[in-house]
């Protein structure tokens, strides 16, 4: 089976397909600056809606999602804008941690795993 990568760069990919599995990099927001967790969390899910399109899936295909926060705290901020995005009908599996990220303006990171195909 052939392996497509998406926005491939020097050091990873955002996403790489193998047969009907879609496995996307780990997801922070692109634009941080004086944004709180609900803000970079919707942008997070905005960006993980165009990769899943682009790779053939939808969030309703998704199996499984790990959320990272910097502060464990900001749960509920970060269930806000999860919990308006999710697909009700077929919500994956998610594990949420505390984590330190790659830079302490990032708050929220998100890694998604789903399978190809439309809902």
């Amino acid at each position: 089976m052939t392996i497509e990568r998406y926005e491939t760069g020097p050091r990873m990919s955002q996403a790489v397909a193998h047969g009907d599995l879609v496995f996307l990099a780990g997801q922070v927001a692109a634009d941080v600056v004086g944004t709180g967790v609900t803000a970079q969390t919707q942008q997070i899910l905005e960006q993980i809606d165009r990769l899943l399109m682009a790779t053939g899936s939808d969030k309703a295909r998704i199996l499984s999602a790990t959320v990272y926060l910097a502060d464990i705290g900001s749960f509920a901020e970060m269930n806000a804008a999860w919990d308006a995005w999710v697909d009700k009908g077929n919500p994956p599996a998610r594990a949420t941690v505390e984590a330190r990220l790659a830079g302490p303006e990032y708050l929220v990171e998100i890694v998604v795993t789903a399978v190809r195909g439309k809902s």
